[in-house]
């Protein structure tokens, strides 16, 4: 009987795993930063942010000097300028946490960036809509404990199953 409790604990503990929350941090250009792209690759941060997968949670951080960074409506991205951005920063280190799903669209508040190229839109899955567990995790808000992931993502674990896990444990050796 007692191996059975230690084995019934184990699977709890165990399936808790699938209840870890994950999110990724993501650097806006990778090595470059947030810089005017080549005449020759004025879609460069649009090809990039095709290539992953956003979800409602994850952040991405945008590094840049003498530039800004606008969130803007897609009628302003299209016009590369805003009178009354959704969201503004120039501090030349800005990270924005996606906080719902859809399109998102950014753009330099420099005159001519945009223009140039410096611009993305990017596409944040809904949350209902998210591959199975085998696919990449679903997400939440970032954590202190980050590791990176290629393709310059950081990936980070959620913290609000720390006192589920520490209570579980403890319910659990009053079994065995």
């Amino acid at each position: 009987m007692t191996s059975f409790k230690v084995l019934l604990f184990a699977t709890l503990l165990f399936s808790l795993q699938l209840f870890l929350v994950h999110s990724l941090q993501y650097e806006v250009g990778e090595d470059k930063g947030w810089v005017i792209p080549s005449a020759k690759d004025d879609q460069a941060y649009n090809d990039w942010a095709s290539k992953h997968r956003f979800q409602v949670g994850d952040t991405i951080h945008f590094k840049y000097k003498k530039d800004s960074v606008l969130v803007v409506t897609e009628q302003e991205y299209d016009k590369c300028r805003s009178a009354h951005p959704v969201f503004f920063s120039n501090n030349g280190d800005t990270e924005f946490k996606f906080d719902h799903p859809g399109l998102h669209y950014f753009i330099s508040g420099v005159t001519g960036h945009c223009e140039r190229g410096l611009k993305m839109v990017i596409k944040v899955l809904d949350p209902q809509n998210l591959s199975p567990p085998g696919g990449q995790p679903n997400s939440t808000a970032p954590s202190a404990s980050a590791k990176p992931h290629k393709n310059g993502a950081v990936h980070q674990t959620a913290g609000i199953k720390a006192p589920l896990v520490l209570g579980l444990s403890l319910f659990g050796f009053l079994f065995v």
